[in-house]
């Protein structure tokens, strides 16, 4: 029995690194990143935006690559102390893996590395009020990754200035789900003064 364990754990670990060996860093397939995903790690240059209640710790559920090349994001918010699943869509730019949105200033999204079927790395680039704020998260199509996804998570952030104190573990973290209602927040819902969905969603809500 503790032989088949140590096999299997070998096969994982090998298998982990094959995957990161040819994982897509550049044209990426959007078609094959279509699906669920589970937050894994989530980083920061400013750990107080992606602690709780952070504006920019948002946990996304799902992603659906639309026709005209953007990218559809569905999460969830407690609103009121009401759970809402909410929707925005990232437009796509001239770059691939390249997006952009207004949300609590403005936003260049960064789609960095995939293998598509185990892992996935977003960097997100803030300003807001002239402040630039990085932002990175790891997502996993399983509620926990393997520590091999993990520790080149840590390396892509030591790229961007970010080391161990900006990386908060959220695998094992509780999170909620929404099976209510959704709101649909289009990329102009975010835009004029920085606000997050939470003010949108809740504007919507008092007018619905």
């Amino acid at each position: 029995m503790v032989l088949l364990l140590v096999l299997g754990l070998a096969l994982s670990l090998a298998t982990a690194q094959i995957n990161l060996q040819t994982a897509a860093r550049r044209n990426f397939n959007l078609d094959r990143i279509s699906g669920m995903w589970h937050l894994d790690c989530i980083a920061s240059n400013n750990m107080t935006r992606i602690e709780e209640n952070g504006d920019l710790r948002l946990f996304i559920r799902n992603i659906k690559p639309l026709s005209n090349g953007s990218l559809q994001f569905d999460f969830h918010l407690m609103i009121q102390g009401e759970c809402v699943a909410v929707t925005m869509v990232c437009e796509k730019t001239k770059n691939n893996g390249e997006f952009s949105i207004a949300y609590e200033g403005e936003n260049k999204v960064l789609l960095l590395e995939t293998d598509y079927r185990h892992y996935i790395i977003f960097y997100m680039q803030n300003i807001k009020n002239g402040t630039k704020t990085h932002a990175l998260a790891l997502y996993g199509r399983f509620p926990e990754l393997n520590n091999n996804y993990k520790k080149e998570f840590i390396n892509t952030c030591k790229l961007y200035g970010l080391g161990p104190q900006n990386i908060i573990d959220m695998a094992k973290k509780v999170m909620f789900l929404c099976p209510k209602g959704r709101l649909f927040l289009s990329p102009g819902q975010f835009t004029g003064t920085a606000r997050g969905p939470k003010e949108a969603a809740l504007e919507l809500k008092r007018s619905s």
